[in-house]
């Protein structure tokens, strides 16, 4: 939040509320309110910023909403107590309020007595009484949440029904938007038609909760809903009874998983999101715009049935990202393949099912196109009840084909109710085009409003999902691209100039060569009769999986090969070969058919520095080869994507660079794609935590720089945030809108004006954030790479160990077994300094690379230090990428608590190494703080006090946490291991995950 302007960049702890002092049982809020900006465009931003205007931020009435929020919560705190005393008795339910009380004293005195006294008390409980105390408060902080999340869709709500303009981030907003901007709806539609946009979700291991968990969650947040209308006694006491019992279910599911999720798990409970979420939200939403990009006095009688261009659609990477997960491999990929088929077409049995009880119409009483008579003869309904029901008709024998297609496709009965042997669809285009014929019958003669209560949805819904769902993305990694090219070039003999091919010796100009010659190649590298290595097996088997699943499925199952650790140009010419080797491409030759299989579209992922550093180049040198210029064209429409890495990216060079090389990477790609006229889809790896790019999808597209979007992105959404947006239809929907409106804004808003005020921020700041870049990186890799046993005071003072323990994903937290920093995954690099609340990887450096700027200048700059800090004040005003860093950066140090994080550092026994490690951290944020309050000119959250008081109290909930999870740790790590028997998970291990069950529902975003 800069110069007065509310700006929450990340779901800040998830919740804006405050918690009463009061016990579990009487639990109420602080007056607050959730607030969250949504950005205007890149343009509008800079001159708002320049003005020193706030943008107009449709703020909610927090008095109002927040008695509500108040209540539920009160309710629910209440609940939560009455069934720890009733199932733990009062001696727990007494244990517990005393280690509540003194937590929130010290969050709400400071004094350092109550710490002390939290603490004491803490170290008095036994393993037993540990597990009642982590169960009660994270139980309570998930059912905050659940109350928070309801809050927000009431506001939602509240807004639309007493505001006159539309929110901002709506896409009923957007279309205003652009209209008042001389884009009219046929522009817009004219868009849609190429657009691309796609939510990929991953099975990246931080979403800790259960399924069952969530299902509880969800029927929780159901029965919340009902308070919203008014009730009879005999219905609160029903509600009240409802409450209790999903309440006392919660408090007596298991709260961890006993074993690891395999990625048949993952899959299943990626699909649960179709069922809850995806199958209503999108096709609404689809719905929704059409109606807005109606024509002005367009009768609601002359209502269209012709659906949208599926411009939005979902993407996966469960079954098919085998990048450092060892348990992906060609069975899981025709497992994600066949259970997103069998998912869809049981949607659509039942979409179909239910229409036909819908679509009631006699022919006696309306008129009926030819055509949907035709349709209704095809049917083998003898029933005399329907003779005179055409479209009933119809709909039974729709069923019956998609009964027979939902059995060839995967070899099960999927309808749950009787049909006839009929002919299977061949693709989903023939199921779409049966029931648009009805919906023309409908729109033709005057019932077109009917297709509104389903047809419509459904139609559109086809159209987006066919019969695959989503599209699977295959990525794996350049280094065993190599060592599969490696061994098949040497099992085959190959040769070049007489001597026989060393692939993985040669240099990257004989590689190029080498493999575009092999490109051409119509004989077979790959031998039926060769025995190959169980590494170079399993590749080619996930690859010839890819084919038969794209010859089964539809070419929109399977679209991308996604290449993981791109350095060279030959990383990307490797999959081609490997693909045309697998049946993926049909190599060039006379007998190929014009409709042959042209493959997977090769998609690099720049993750490090130097690879963000070097993608331009790279891309410059893949795009100059007339190959794949051809390929490009003919196959993929003009377009290529590219897929920039956030977590390894900082995980590598700190947030400052990762951000800077990132933003720097994208206006250079622009330029590169421009000069080769080839439309750039950029693939943004975001995460949940912002030391992974997570924060506001919204925020994150409209800040991107001019071109960058297009109408084409894809983005992914991983672990714990997959849950919270998507957990139910009213939240999914929201999300699902913001992406979609922030494409259309960044898209179509005209931007000239923006281009010409990015490069003037580029010509006036990009030399300060050059250097302040190169300072932070030195910064945090002295830290995390040169200080020698940092990764031993890594791996002593956050819970990574335990962490690696936890059944949260089928994925290794390492790529190799080893205890360096180098071979551990992002993703639980950053989720472990969250638990420690450290979130060292959404700040360090930058305070070092302010200051450094501040005292030192450098070449071009300002000559004196006051005119420097000037310059910095005016790039946190009016330059989008900086305000927005410096937001987030604000974000992590609110949530940040170095007391918290110096009671882990007590876990590392070399005191020497501890005071170093510590002190230097400690040293360094003091100095980011300080940078922040200069630069910004106010303390953190200073201009929302509701906010910082609010975070505050919630802290109170998850400080006890934090300090059983050290207690714990201490304890666990003291055990000698001959005390457990191998394999076996003791008491305080089990407990400690539950601590990381909790801290983590508590910080929401924080893997």
């Amino acid at each position: 939040m800069i110069h007065g302007h509310v700006f929450v960049a990340a779901p800040l702890v998830g919740a804006i509320y405050a918690i009463t002092c009061t016990p579990f049982i009487e639990i109420g809020t602080h007056k607050g309110c959730r607030y969250k900006n949504l950005l205007v465009s890149y343009s509008e931003r800079c001159a708002y910023f320049r003005q020193g205007t706030p943008v107009n931020v449709p703020a909610p009435r927090p008095a109002e909403l927040s008695s509500h929020l108040r209540n539920d919560i009160r309710l629910l705190g209440k609940t939560l107590g009455e069934v720890i005393r009733e199932c733990e008795g009062k001696a727990i339910y007494n244990t517990i309020e005393r280690l509540r009380r003194a937590a929130v004293a010290f969050r709400r005195e400071g004094k350092i007595k109550d710490s002390e006294l939290l603490e004491k008390q803490i170290k008095g409980l036994d393993d037993q009484e540990a597990t009642s105390v982590i169960r009660a408060f994270t139980y309570f902080l998930h059912l905050s949440n659940i109350a928070e999340d309801r809050d927000q869709n009431r506001r939602q709500r509240r807004y639309a029904l007493t505001e006159t303009k539309p929110q901002r981030g709506s896409l009923q907003h957007a279309i205003e938007f652009l209209k008042d901007k001389g884009v009219g709806s046929r522009k817009i539609r004219r868009y849609l038609e190429d657009a691309c946009i796609v939510a990929v979700l991953t099975a990246h291991p931080t979403e800790v909760q259960r399924k069952s968990t969530l299902d509880v969650h969800r029927e929780i947040a159901t029965q919340l809903s009902h308070r919203d209308t008014t009730l009879t006694s005999a219905e609160e006491e029903w509600l009240q009874q409802r409450l209790t019992g999903l309440v006392e279910t919660l408090w007596q599911t298991r709260l961890l998983r006993r074993q690891k999720l395999t990625v048949h798990d993952e899959i299943d409970n990626a699909l649960g999101f179709y069922q809850s979420t995806f199958f209503k939200a999108i096709p609404r939403l689809y719905q929704d715009l059409a109606q807005w990009l109606q024509r002005p006095g367009h009768s609601i009688f002359q209502v269209g049935a012709t659906p949208l261009p599926p411009f939005l659609r979902m993407g996966s990477w469960i079954g098919g990202d085998r990048d450092g997960n060892p348990n992906v491999n060609a069975a899981t990929l025709e497992q994600a393949l066949l259970r997103q088929a069998g998912a869809v077409l049981q949607h659509y049995l039942q979409e179909v099912k239910d229409l036909g009880t819908e679509l009631s119409i006699s022919q006696t009483l309306g008129t009926v196109s030819p055509e949907m008579l035709a349709l209704a003869a095809a049917s083998q309904d003898s029933s005399p009840h329907r003779a005179d029901e055409p479209y009933r008709r119809a709909c039974i024998h729709l069923y019956a084909r998609l009964a027979a297609t939902a059995q060839a496709l995967t070899d099960r009965p999927l309808a749950l109710h009787p049909t006839y042997p009929a002919p299977a669809y061949r693709v989903a285009a023939e199921f779409q085009a049966d029931l648009q014929t009805i919906a023309d019958s409908l729109a033709g003669h005057h019932s077109g409003l009917v297709g509104l209560l389903h047809l419509n949805s459904l139609i559109q819904a086809v159209s987006v999902f066919g019969f695959h769902l989503a599209t699977i993305d295959l990525r794996q990694s350049s280094d065993v691209h190599e060592r599969v090219l490696t061994e098949l070039f040497k099992a085959a003999g190959a040769c070049v100039n007489g001597q026989a091919v060393d692939y993985a010796t040669l240099s990257e100009e004989d590689r190029i060569a080498l493999l575009r010659r092999e490109i051409l190649e119509t004989r077979p590298l790959v031998s039926p009769w060769i025995n190959y290595s169980a590494e170079t097996e399993k590749e080619l088997a996930i690859l010839r999986a890819a084919a038969a699943g794209r010859q089964r499925y539809g070419q929109q199952a399977i679209q991308q090969a996604i290449v993981s650790h791109t350095e060279t140009l030959s990383d990307l010419l490797e999959i081609l070969v490997l693909q045309q080797e697998t049946g993926l491409i049909v190599p060039p030759s006379g007998h190929a058919s014009a409709q042959a299989d042209q493959g997977l579209m090769v998609v690099p992922l720049f993750e490090t520095i130097p690879d963000l550093e070097r993608g331009p180049e790279i891309m410059a040198a893949w795009l100059d080869l007339p190959e794949v210029a051809t390929r490009i064209r003919r196959t993929h429409g003009g377009i290529q994507e590219v897929m920039l890495g956030y977590s390894d990216s900082n995980k590598d060079g700190g947030f400052l660079t990762s951000n800077w090389t990132l933003y720097h990477a994208e206006r250079q790609l622009v330029e590169v794609f421009k000069k080769h006229k080839t439309r750039l889809r950029l693939f943004h790896g975001r995460g949940g935590s912002v030391g992974r790019g997570g924060g506001s999808s919204f925020d994150a597209i409209l800040a991107q720089p001019p071109g960058t979007v297009n109408g084409q992105i894809r983005l992914t959404e991983q672990g714990e945030v997959i849950q919270s947006k998507y957990k139910d239809t009213e939240v999914g929907r929201w999300h699902l809108e913001l992406l979609t409106a922030a494409t259309l804004e960044a898209s179509l808003t005209p931007h000239q004006p923006a281009s010409q005020t990015e490069d003037e921020n580029m010509a006036r700041y990009g030399a300060v954030l050059n250097l302040m870049s190169a300072t932070a990186q030195k910064t945090y890799r002295e830290l995390v790479y040169q200080t020698p046993g940092f990764a031993d005071y890594f791996f002593a003072s956050t819970p990574i160990l335990e962490i690696a323990g936890l059944n949260i994903g089928s994925r290794p937290a390492a790529r190799k077994p080893s205890q360096r920093i180098e071979d551990l995954r992002a993703i639980p690099w950053g989720f472990s300094w969250a638990q420690c609340r450290l979130m060292l990887t959404g700040w360090f450096g930058l305070g070092t690379a302010m200051q450094s700027y501040l005292e030192q200048g450098g070449p071009g700059c300002p000559v004196h230090r006051s005119e420097r800090l000037d310059q910095l004040r005016s790039m946190a005003r009016d330059w989008p990428f900086f305000y927005t860093l410096l937001s987030n950066t604000e974000m992590v140090l609110a949530k940040t608590d170095l007391a918290i994080a110096k009671r882990y550092s007590k876990l590392v026994p070399d005191k020497s190494l501890r005071e170093h490690v510590f002190g230097r951290i400690e040293q360094e944020h003091a100095l980011t703080l300080a940078m922040f309050k200069q630069v910004t000119q106010r303390e953190l959250l200073d201009d929302n006090l509701p906010l910082r008081v609010s975070l505050g109290e919630r802290f109170a909930y998850i400080d006890p946490l934090n300090h059983l999870q050290v207690e714990l740790l201490r304890r666990h790590r003291a055990q000698r291991p001959a005390t457990r028997q191998a394999g076996e998970e003791s008491s305080s291990q089990r407990a400690i995950h539950m601590t990381i069950n909790g801290i983590a529902a508590g910080l929401r975003n924080s893997g």
